[in-house]
């Protein structure tokens, strides 16, 4: 039995999704397109288990697990195998460790292979081809034990001596027992997880704490339904009307918008109650679809709706590698268009042709039944040829990014550099010493600067380290990945307290800014000891717009050479949006290595140096 406008809820999650992916900076929290998905799926799939246990008071696990790998793995496959030959239009970063992200996908552990692989720097800059997947190991992941935990009821309550119709209410009850149960543990498990966090990733990634959206649906089905409803529910069906069921359900679609713009990925709000309350207005719009259907037996589902419904899964599957591919050889509009112009094809094959036919039935989009043989024949030399195109593109493809390979290399400078500090400090403290004696206590503290420049920088520093060291006259460089504003103000006060911090201070962070890093700054610049020039170099990311904090923390840099005569500003970012040549092909934050933005980056430097040079030490 389809319901009809059920097809709306899947179109709203997918265009949230779309939306999120396509547009980030815009529709922050078009994520909860995914918990539309959860909710919608955990009420299904409830929903059908208590129709077949009111049918036959009995639920068939084994039928049951064989129903979703059918639904869910073949397009999954085809979606994989299909997506790779796209691969060679990019640069081979996006495939790097391409074996284990497909063994994840498939595998429905690409969740967890997130969380592993999370905290590897170089990850937030090139995303995995099918990182998407997430969501389908945690949807497998309730279709396993849900299924597991429904079948152990059902069986217990077939040996009572219950009848059929208390048996049912049982199940009911049981069912909505233990989503309530689940839903409190997970929700508060996220919650409480989400204290004293600076990347959700982890919390949002897992089965634990992100199963609710499923069991808000589970529940919602055990006091509505499909076929089989109680008789509280059918009551309400019969009173209700039809412009007010509309009219609500319009208004729960508008307030799931107006969440995809207020929600963001790195809000703590978000985990607190921002996902629970898109789930239960999903929820809703479920149970008013639902009486939609009952109120409007005499009107059939628009076709493109039922058709956009139908794709949405395999859609999902293909829009985020075609995306990652396409926005990095052309412009996002042209990325968006090419997406769907691929993506829906794709699709619509997938469920109306290969699909039936890998179940063994005829294709409705086929008539003919003659032809089947020669496409059944065509589809295996295709598969054929995916596969090997697949395998060889695995085996092919690298173990690190050039951008991990250019960190790596700099990481063992920089490891080498700090076994020379010591040597540095012992040769400072001697120094400072014999000329204790001919100073003044104010003059002391300047006089025993050490001349040069003191680079202290993000991964985009150490990227280019070796470079900068040649071509930035008497300096030392200081870069690590991940570095934020405090921990380089850690690095400078370690240098300054060791008096080995030159006159010159080259601050190259910001890629990394979080909130709080226009404070930090300012810390960083009243902790700066007199006898200092202070050098900022403006953060750039491609992605980044007006709202990002990196983009915050470039304008407010800009504003301080205002206040503070012995602050220059180096500004990268306008450089960068000079020469966006430099990052074709990259993830637009570093340039992956290539001579001519090693050339523009301490050009940029030297730049600032030169105009600091002219202006005074600080008091």
């Amino acid at each position: 039995m389809r319901i009809k406008w059920f097809s709306f809820i899947r179109i709203a999650g997918l265009l949230a999704v779309l939306s999120y992916h396509f547009f980030s900076n815009a529709y922050t929290g078009g994520f909860i397109g995914v918990d539309i998905f959860f909710t919608f799926s955990g009420f299904l799939i409830t929903a059908l288990m208590i129709d077949e246990f009111s049918k036959s008071r009995q639920f068939k696990l084994i039928k049951f697990y064989q129903r979703r790998f059918n639904r869910i793995v073949p397009p999954l496959i085809l979606s994989v195998l299909v997506v790779i030959p796209f691969t060679y239009f990019v640069s081979s970063d996006y495939i790097t460790g391409l074996g284990k992200q497909v063994a994840a996908a498939i595998g429905f552990t690409t969740n967890y292979f997130e969380i592993a692989t999370g905290g590897s720097y170089e990850s937030k800059f090139i995303p995995h081809l099918f990182v998407h997947t997430w969501s389908l190991a945690v949807e497998m992941h309730f279709y396993i034990l849900w299924g597991l935990v429904v079948a152990l009821i059902a069986r217990k309550l077939q040996r009572s001596s219950l009848s059929q119709g208390e048996a049912l209410k049982s199940f009911r009850f049981r069912l909505s027992v233990l989503s309530l149960l689940v839903i409190i543990i997970s929700v508060v498990m996220m919650g409480i997880r989400s204290f004293n966090l600076t990347d959700y990733s982890a919390i949002y990634f897992s089965s634990l704490t992100h199963c609710f959206p499923f069991f808000v649906g589970s529940l919602t089905a055990t006091f509505t339904g499909i076929q089989s409803v109680p008789r509280r529910f059918n009551k309400k069906l019969q009173q209700a009307t039809l412009l007010p069921t509309i009219s609500t359900l319009f208004g729960a679609f508008i307030v799931l918008g107006i969440l995809g713009y207020l929600l963001k990925f790195d809000s703590q709000l978000t985990y607190l109650g921002g996902i629970l309350f898109a789930s239960i207005v999903a929820a809703f719009t479920i149970v008013k679809a639902r009486t939609l259907h009952q109120l409007t037996s005499s009107i059939s589902e628009p076709k493109w709706a039922t058709f956009i419904a139908d794709i949405s899964y395999s859609m999902y599957l293909y829009h985020w590698p075609l995306f990652v591919i396409f926005s990095q050889i052309t412009s996002v509009f042209w990325a968006v268009i090419l997406t769907i112009g691929i993506g829906v094809p794709c699709s619509a094959i997938s469920y109306y042709i290969i699909e039936p036919i890998l179940a063994g039935k005829q294709p409705h989009a086929i008539k003919r039944t003659t032809v089947i043989p020669k496409l059944k024949s065509a589809l295996v030399l295709i598969a054929i040829v995916l596969l090997g195109v697949t395998g060889y593109t695995i085996h092919s493809a690298p173990n690190l990014t050039s951008l991990e390979q250019r960190l790596w290399v700099g990481s063992l400078y920089q490891a080498r550099d700090n076994l020379n500090t010591t040597r540095d400090i012992v040769a400072a403290s001697i120094k400072q010493q014999k000329q204790a004696k001919a100073q003044k206590a104010e003059d002391k503290k300047i006089a025993t600067i050490p001349k040069g420049v003191s680079i202290i920088g993000d991964s985009v520093t150490l990227g280019t380290r070796d470079y900068l060291q040649k071509n930035v006259a008497d300096s030392t460089v200081d870069a690590a990945g991940d570095r934020t504003m405090d921990l380089a103000y850690q690095v400078m006060m370690r240098a300054q307290s060791n008096k080995i911090l030159r006159q010159n201070v080259v601050i190259c962070i910001g890629t990394n800014a979080l909130p709080g890093s226009q404070e930090q700054l300012e810390k960083l610049i009243t902790d700066l000891a007199p006898g200092h020039r202070l050098i900022l170099v403006t953060p750039y990311d491609r992605r980044a717009d007006a709202t990002w904090n990196s983009s915050k923390l470039a304008d407010f840099e800009r504003t301080l050479p205002q206040k503070y005569n012995y602050i220059t500003i180096a500004d990268w970012q306008k450089m960068a949006q000079q020469h966006p040549e430099v990052f074709d092909g990259t993830d637009g934050v570093h340039f992956a290595g290539r001579h001519s933005g090693d050339v523009i980056y301490a050009e940029t430097i030297n730049q600032g140096l030169k105009q600091a040079a002219k202006g005074p030490l600080k008091k």
